[in-house]
């Protein structure tokens, strides 16, 4: 028992400086700053006007479909940085199924812009 307890002291150490150094931080911007809520400044906002209609409208779908497309071509420069780089390594294999993943990424892409999600109206 006394082992497990030795391996798991420098993790116990590590929070309580981790805590303390956040408790302490905290604490300091605390007491230390200015401390003059108008109401401006605890009004809520949102791109730098005052809200004009429910926080719960309903969105066009074309906003999500933006979204996800950025995900995926985000997704897509995940994978091209690494494949790059060790492209000299991977051989002919690596090569074809790379190409195989952008011409269905390619594909989707056109799909997407022939079906008119790309334009807003």
């Amino acid at each position: 028992m006394q082992a497990i307890l030795s391996t798991y002291l420098p993790v116990l150490i590590f929070v309580i400086i981790s805590l303390g150094i956040a408790c302490t931080m905290l604490g300091t911007a605390l007491f230390s700053a200015k401390q003059n809520p108008y109401d401006e400044k605890i009004y809520p906002y949102e791109c730098g006007f005052p809200a004009f209609e429910d926080a719960r409208q309903i969105f066009d779908v074309r906003y999500y479909l933006v979204g996800i497309l950025f995900i995926i071509f985000d997704l897509e420069m995940v994978f091209l940085f690494p494949w790059a780089i060790t492209l000299s390594k991977i051989g002919a294999f690596g090569f074809f199924s790379m190409l195989i993943f952008l011409v269905v990424l390619t594909i989707g892409f056109i799909y997407e812009w022939c079906k008119g999600a790309l334009e807003w109206d």
